[in-house]
């Protein structure tokens, strides 16, 4: 039985393609926002971060109505390190819209969530965004959208997919890639004809997949997800079970919630296909399924990929920790910690030989650095390792992971970046001329050798490349790989930075502080123009004297301080060293502070 005025859909795309944006005018076009409402540009991007970098890192569901159907719509995230996100959404949805940029075409998250849509068996609509777009070769991008639908496997149903041209900021879709003006109604009239609406039959029992959590500062946790078969109504005794414990437990649906607009509207019930919340359940986990209590029948849920890189997160144990955090015990950080895996599934916490410091695994560098940005403006205080990454034996063989670097680079930085990418175990797969001058790469490359490599890569384009990578799956060690050619200067005693004692230790390497900045003994100040670290004191002052030289007063020339980003600082540390996240600042130092200690580990090693 189908629910005829019901559709559900994903927009999934390669990060910047536009599928936030797409959707605000989906939002705006379908008379969800009062004509008068002041609307926010990326409505859906709600959260800081999100706004701040322009990605949008958690999915979001959200629903309109159109010619009498309502259409649940989920935005996902386009970045590779979030893909556990789009993973799991796709158990809710039955078709997705496949949004590829004009100008760049398919990129590599295009492939990676292509793939997981087309291996569950989902219809797509490609939508070429950007079409207004300097440079825009819409003829050519649907060609590789082909190329690549063929590559992945699809079947014949699956090939057969319509396309939509559309500019989502000047709003406005339609079939004619010449299109300059008009609405989203093409879009959406190809949504309604080409998604089957969802079927189930409402008088079987029971079966309801939680895919996504939420949490409410009232309610507590409310679980996300379809409803496959059955009715669900509010207050009906249900069973909470999954595949690893299929008898479950006894739980009631206190409340039940259905998306309208960007809100949460509360439901009585809801039948087979719809996207629904339900709270006052304890412990619900995402993968689990509410069945009937006489008929316990756990859904199967999707496996999510493994993480690649790994970091330990320690108590902040530096002579400034407590000062600017809130949260600053190894209580407050496990449960922090544990807390995330309930609603990241892509990320892995295990506990270490210690109670100060814990093993977080995730997607990549990206993924990690946003729990951690996150955990600092909640009022955590924490320290982190150098990433590494996750290796694996296969047949017997130590296997590492592997990424397919894509870069596209004006054609005078090529050399520099076949050099570069070379030196740390890269091989250049195939290469490429894009219209108007640009060189397209692509590298096959242990993700140990990215780590490190994006500020070095704006470096050596001066900031002109463009570089997006995948997993690419493990394939045996590479070998001994080139670590930082430089050392770190360090510390010698704490105080205050002056502005005499960084004039000396300028002329040595790069600062990472200026005049006045707190220090402690063993922090690391800057890096040195040398391959081993420079023990510096940056709180020396001026001796005064009784006698006075011409010039001797000149006023001090300070080369203004490199200042990390958290990713920079995350990037830069070595085995030996440690980034120190506080709320107000991110401070490197070494792992032991004392240099006589420091020499004698040295020499033991």
């Amino acid at each position: 039985m189908q629910q005829s005025n019901l559709r559900n859909i994903a927009i999934i795309a390669h990060v910047d393609h536009g599928k936030t944006t797409l959707v605000d005018e989906l939002l705006k076009q379908s008379g969800t926002f009062r004509k008068n409402e002041a609307v926010a540009e990326r409505v859906m991007d709600s959260n800081d971060l999100e706004r701040e970098r322009g990605i949008t890192i958690l999915s979001k569901n959200t629903a309109i109505h159109y010619e009498g159907v309502k259409i649940n719509i989920v935005d996902t995230p386009g970045h590779a390190d979030f893909g556990g996100e789009v993973e799991r959404i796709m158990m809710m949805v039955d078709g997705v819209l496949l949004l590829v940029d004009a100008f760049e075409g398919c990129m590599p998250q295009t492939r990676f969530v292509l793939k997981k849509a087309l291996g569950l068996g989902k219809k797509a609509i490609v939508v070429v965004n950007k079409i207004d777009r300097s440079g825009a070769r819409p003829a050519e991008v649907v060609d590789e959208a082909l190329d690549l639908f063929i590559e992945l496997g699809a079947d014949e149903d699956q090939l057969e997919f319509p396309v939509i041209y559309a500019s989502a900021r000047d709003g406005y879709a339609s079939p004619d890639p010449d299109a300059t003006e008009g609405d989203m109604r093409p879009l959406l009239d190809a949504i309604l004809r080409e998604i089957e609406p969802p079927s189930g039959d409402p008088d079987e029992p029971l079966q309801l997949l939680i895919s996504s959590l939420e949490y409410d500062d009232y309610v507590g946790r409310i679980g996300v997800g379809r409803v496959e078969r059955g009715c669900v109504k509010r207050n009906q005794t249900a069973l909470l079970c999954n595949e690893n414990a299929p008898e479950g437990v006894d739980v009631r649906v206190s409340r039940l919630y259905q998306f309208e607009g960007l809100n949460r509207a509360e439901a009585q019930e809801a039948a087979p296909g719809d996207i629904v919340c339900v709270s006052g359940i304890e412990g619900i986990n995402i993968g689990d399924t509410l069945c009937d209590p006489e008929h316990p029948e756990p859904l199967p849920f999707i496996q999510i990929d493994e993480p690649t890189i790994s970091m330990q997160f320690l108590v902040n144990d530096s002579p400034f920790a407590g000062r600017e955090g809130k949260y600053v015990t190894s209580r407050n950080l496990r449960d922090r910690l544990f807390k995330e895996v309930q609603t990241n599934v892509s990320m892995r916490v295990e506990e270490t030989g210690t109670t100060d410091a814990f093993k977080v695994s995730g997607r990549g560098e990206l993924h990690l650095s946003i729990l951690i940005e996150t955990m600092r403006r909640q009022g955590y205080e924490l320290q982190v390792s150098r990433p590494k990454v996750i290796t694996k034996t296969v047949n017997g063989k130590l296997c590492e992971p592997m990424e397919l670097l894509i870069v596209e680079v004006p054609e005078q930085y090529v050399g520099a970046v076949i050099e570069r990418i070379g030196a740390r175990k890269g091989e250049l797969e195939s290469m490429g001329a894009r219209d108007g001058g640009a060189t397209h790469l692509e590298f096959s490359v242990p993700s140990r050798g990215l780590i490190g490599y994006r500020s070095q890569f704006l470096t050596d384009t001066n900031g002109n490349g463009i570089m997006n990578q995948l997993f690419a799956g493990y394939e045996p060690w590479k070998g001994d790989m080139p670590a930082r050619e430089r050392g770190s200067i360090v510390a010698h005693e704490a105080g205050e930075a002056t502005a005499y004692g960084l004039f000396n230790a300028q002329e040595r390497g790069r600062l990472f502080l200026g005049p006045g900045a707190p220090v402690y003994t063993g922090m690391v100040c800057g890096e040195s123009a040398r391959g081993e670290d420079m023990v510096i004191n940056v709180c020396k002052k001026k001796q005064l004297t009784n006698t006075r030289a011409a010039g001797s007063d000149d006023a001090l020339r300070l080369t203004p301080p490199t200042i990390l980003s958290l990713e920079q600082c995350m990037e830069f540390i070595r085995d030996d060293e440690l980034l120190e996240v506080t709320p107000k600042s991110l401070r490197l130092r070494k792992r032991e502070l004392n240099k006589e200690q420091r020499m004698k580990a040295a020499s033991r090693r």
